[in-house]
C-alpha cells in the first residue's frame, strides 16, 4: 500500500493567475507606445541606409500635447514629440533630412562665419583709424 504525497496541486487556471501576476502585465498605451518607438528606430535605419549618413543618430519618441514642437534633434538622438504614429514618422523624416542637409551645410556656414569675422575686425581698424585722424583736426 503506498501514501500519497501530500502535494499541493495547481489547476489551470491557478497557474495562468500565477503567470499573470508574475509578470507584469502591459497597458494597450505601453504597447502602442513600444510599437511607434520600434517603427521610428526602424524608419531611422532604413533613412541612414539610403542617405548613408546619421549613423551615430538615435530616435526617442517623447509624444506630448505641445503643438508648438513636434521634433528636435538634441545632441545624438532625434526627439519626435508628435503623437499620431503617422504624424511622427513624417517628423522623423523631417528631422533627419534637416539634420543631413545641416551637415553638408556646416563648412559654407563656418567659412562665412570666418569670413564675416575677418570683415568685421577689418571694418573696426578703419573706423578706428577715421577716429584717430577726425580727433587730430578737432
Amino acid at each position: 500500500m503506498s501514501e500519497k504525497a501530500d502535494v499541493p496541486t495547481n489547476s489551470s487556471s491557478e497557474q495562468r493567475q500565477n503567470s499573470r501576476t508574475s509578470q507584469p502585465r502591459r497597458s494597450n498605451n505601453d504597447t502602442t507606445k513600444c510599437g511607434i518607438q520600434r517603427k521610428l528606430e526602424d524608419e531611422l535605419e532604413r533613412l541612414k541606409k539610403i542617405l548613408r549618413l546619421g549613423y551615430e543618430l538615435g530616435v526617442i519618441w517623447v509624444p506630448t500635447s505641445n503643438k508648438n514642437l513636434s521634433g528636435e534633434v538634441k545632441g545624438a538622438f532625434i526627439h519626435v514629440y508628435d503623437q499620431d504614429e503617422e504624424i511622427a514618422l513624417a517628423t522623423l523624416k523631417h528631422e533627419f533630412i534637416d539634420f543631413a542637409i545641416s551637415k553638408v551645410v556646416e563648412p559654407y556656414k563656418e567659412v562665412t562665419n570666418k569670413l564675416i569675422s575677418l570683415l568685421n575686425e577689418d571694418a573696426y581698424r578703419r573706423k578706428e583709424k577715421l577716429v584717430e585722424a577726425l580727433t587730430r583736426l578737432l
